[in-house]
């Protein structure tokens, strides 16, 4: 994938587009749904991008949080709304190539009920531990599982969330059991592991960053290939505990299906434009976020090679609720 995409293609479409011309779009605030709670980490990053956005359009950005069911509420708000670029979703990869596959009934469908605009960011993600908790490492965890399986807790975001998952994809490569203690968001999960309530959780660590700084959460290993520049002496879970365990999500902005191309095509512009500014990159690279930007295509190539890869991932492991 090209990351952020040169703007000079992305501006010649904004400029050919007669609607965009007369100046006819954002007349007014653009409402921004988000369907994770406040201080996840898509609404980390979507309040930093957006704020750039909207000071370039001239029109603020409005988040609204709408958590609950997995995402399932606030993606079909975007996605019963009116298509005319006034109310547009920040969603992370969970709502759109996880969740489809944990329900037999969808309100619906990520292909065809949304025009994707961009890919924002990827999420690195780590596991989260209690500072008084035993754990120092995910061979630590690892081994107090295998001697009392089912005995420890993690917390996730919900049913089908990406907490959700990556403990389960980690339990499962591990050969232990974990309860799974399912939360209305990321951030309460987060919370709860810092004060004892649970003792381990995967997070983005867009989420738990300021946390794990400020001495209020361990940070016992991250899931990419190789240690973060941002925490250096935090070993991988790869190189720690789970061989090959690997982990990350992502936040995309889509938009409800029959949004008129040249707004979509503003969009676009705008969050490209937005990631290339140095400030954006800073606030974002240093809570944990690999900056991204794509165009809409190579994000619906992205959602349908997801959606393929959740699927097989799921039905392997049982995870389906319905």
């Amino acid at each position: 994938m090209r990351l952020l995409h040169s703007l000079v293609p992305a501006l010649a479409l904004l400029a050919s587009s007669s609607a965009l011309a007369q100046g006819a779009y954002p007349e007014r605030p653009i409402r921004m749904i988000v369907p994770l709670a406040a201080a996840s980490a898509v609404d980390v990053a979507a309040r930093i991008v957006t704020q750039k956005m909207g000071d370039d359009m001239g029109q603020q950005i409005v988040i609204i949080n709408q958590p609950g069911a997995s995402g399932l509420i606030g993606a079909e708000q975007v996605a019963r709304a009116e298509p005319d670029g006034y109310t547009i979703g920040g969603f992370n990869d969970s709502v759109m190539t996880m969740v489809p596959s944990l329900h037999s009934k969808m309100p619906w469908d990520i292909l065809k009920d949304f025009e994707p605009v961009s890919l924002v960011a990827t999420v690195e993600w780590g596991l989260i531990a209690n500072n008084q908790s035993p754990y120092k490492t995910a061979a630590d965890l690892i081994a107090a599982a295998k001697a009392a399986p089912g005995k420890i807790n993690y917390g996730s975001g919900g049913p089908g969330s990406p907490q959700h998952l990556a403990m389960a994809m980690f339990a499962s490569q591990a050969g232990i059991s974990l309860t799974h203690v399912p939360y209305k968001g990321a951030t309460q999960a987060a919370t709860d592991v810092a004060s004892g309530q649970i003792p381990v959780a995967f997070q983005g660590l867009g989420t738990v960053a300021a946390l794990v700084r400020g001495g209020q959460l361990r940070l016992i290993g991250v899931t990419t290939e190789k240690r973060l520049p941002q925490f250096p002496d935090v070993p991988t879970v790869s190189e720690s505990g789970l061989p090959g365990f690997f982990f990350n999500s992502w936040f995309a902005i889509l938009a409800p299906a029959g949004t008129p191309k040249d707004i979509t095509a503003r969009l676009n512009a705008e969050v490209l434009k937005a990631l290339a500014d140095p400030e954006v990159r800073r606030k974002l690279e240093d809570l944990g976020f690999a900056v991204r930007g794509s165009s809409a295509e190579e994000l619906r190539a992205m959602t349908r090679d997801q959606l393929a890869k959740y699927a097989r991932v799921i039905k392997e492991m049982g995870l389906a609720s319905d």
